[in-house]
């Protein structure tokens, strides 16, 4: 019988596979780098560089100032680029992970396995009742979202703008009739890049967990989790001339008939393998009513950060979980720390983690769980946005480059789902999580089915 059960289970895993892997056969390269071409508007050019300006038909002094605004000469300009490439791949390797508890929880008196849960337990908290000895849950989820907020700010609506680079040579003051280390002398420094992109990310991440009792208050358990993730973007960039013609920034066409306005699309996805976690459990206390484990987690950055799929980096989470009963409503609540190590440089924050609410058994098969679900940003956050642009000269001005706020990235989330047990000793589980609030790069709202077998 058992046997038979576990196959179920994979021929379920392979048909929710099965969509993934397909979206992954026109994938030809990385994400990230599909978002860094959005601001390219010619063939093998690099980011932001003016084609127009720099064709060689053109003379001397207007081919320079086709690399004015290319980010590797002005440093601001590529770290907002980089800043959004960095928020999307961290966003994805920190989707939650549901509960790998399993829905019936024992112990063991005399030898005799005594059941120590009377709900199903939990969606994405944990509870302080561990498996039992000798007992195993496996099971596979699946959630799909699409990210649709970056710190409030919707992603179909990202507006930037990119400014010149601070030109100053020898002889420049001469020349321009001023100081050229200040900004807007030359005069043609005031000419700014204007952006509004529009990002479409649709993610599903299919878990697929194990978790064994390997003594009466000790589990263990595997989460592999594989990730598909689908881009498509547009960008619409308009430069702003300051002066009177010709021009000398465009992006074709010539210096008396200037093309000023450029857009692009992109498309890509990929597939692959995501943040592969181990975590650990341990039952500190537990009686009729009550009970405090601890957990502890790592997830390795096994996921591709280039292709979308991915933290790129190591994760440890800790937490110390509350358990109470009384009768078949089980208030739980959990406190932690995650800290994040990206392996170079360390771009995600440290978080503290509460998370508290309840599963209440409604009728003999069906529990509802509800949860609060929050990560509190540690520090001043390590995705940094260029900060404002002042110019000196015509006159005092100050430019912001973007609209997303620079703010502490905390996640608070409501979730609310719910469990059955049907024959054959499965579980079926549906949750929605909700955000409720603004900070990082968000969904409108996480669906996640599942399918979990206890024995």
């Amino acid at each position: 019988m058992r046997n038979k059960v576990l196959a179920r289970l994979i021929i379920l895993g392979g048909a929710l596979l099965l969509g993934p892997v397909a979206a992954d056969a026109q994938a030809n390269n990385t994400l990230r780098g599909r978002i860094s071409q959005l601001f390219i508007f010619g063939s093998g050019e690099e980011p932001l560089f003016l084609g127009g300006s720099a064709d060689p038909n053109n003379p001397a002094n207007i081919q320079a100032h086709g690399n004015h605004f290319v980010p590797a000469a002005v440093a601001e300009n590529g770290s907002l680029i980089g800043f959004i490439g960095d928020a999307i791949a961290g966003s994805v390797g920190n989707v939650p992970i549901a509960t790998t508890s399993g829905g019936v929880t024992f112990r063991f008196e005399g030898g005799i396995p005594v059941k120590t849960s009377l709900s199903a337990g939990p969606i994405f908290a944990e509870r302080a009742q561990s498996l039992g000895r000798g007992r195993t849950s496996v099971g596979i989820g699946r959630s799909s979202f699409r990210f649709t907020s970056l710190r409030g700010v919707p992603m179909d609506n990202i507006s930037l703008i990119f400014t010149h680079e601070n030109v100053d040579f020898a002889g420049c003051d001469s020349i321009n009739g001023g100081d050229c280390s200040k900004m807007g002398i030359p005069t043609l420094e005031n000419e700014i890049m204007a952006f509004r992109l529009n990002l479409a990310i649709d993610v599903t991440v299919t878990t697929l967990y194990v978790t064994y009792g390997v003594a009466d208050r000790l589990d263990i358990g595997v989460i592999v989790p594989l990730v598909s993730t689908r881009l498509h973007g547009t960008s619409d960039a308009q430069i702003i001339p300051f002066g009177s013609p010709p021009a000398v920034h465009f992006f074709g066409g010539t210096p008396t008939n200037p093309v000023l306005a450029a857009s692009r699309t992109v498309n890509g996805s990929a597939f692959g393998l995501g943040d592969v976690t181990v975590r650990m459990k341990f039952g500190v206390h537990e009686s009729q009513n009550s009970g405090l484990a601890l957990l502890g987690e790592a997830r390795f950055g096994t996921g591709n950060p280039d292709d979308l799929l991915g933290a790129g980096g190591f994760t440890a989470r800790g937490l110390a979980v509350m358990s109470g009963r009384i009768n078949a409503f089980s208030p739980h609540l959990n406190l932690g720390y995650r800290y994040h190590n990206s392996g170079g440089p360390r771009t995600w924050n440290d978080a503290v983690l509460v998370t508290g609410g309840f599963d209440d058994l409604l009728s003999e098969h069906i529990t509802l769980a509800a949860d609060v679900v929050s990560e509190l940003q540690v520090g001043r956050s390590r995705l940094r946005l260029p900060g404002p642009v002042t110019y000196d000269a015509p006159y005092h001005r100050v430019i912001e480059p973007t609209t997303i706020p620079d703010r502490r990235d905390n996640l608070v989330s409501g979730s609310f789902g719910g469990k059955a047990t049907i024959p054959g000793g499965f579980t079926v589980i549906a949750n929605a999580l909700i955000p409720l609030n603004h900070g990082g790069m968000r969904p409108d709202i996480i669906y996640t089915t599942g399918l979990e077998l206890d024995f």
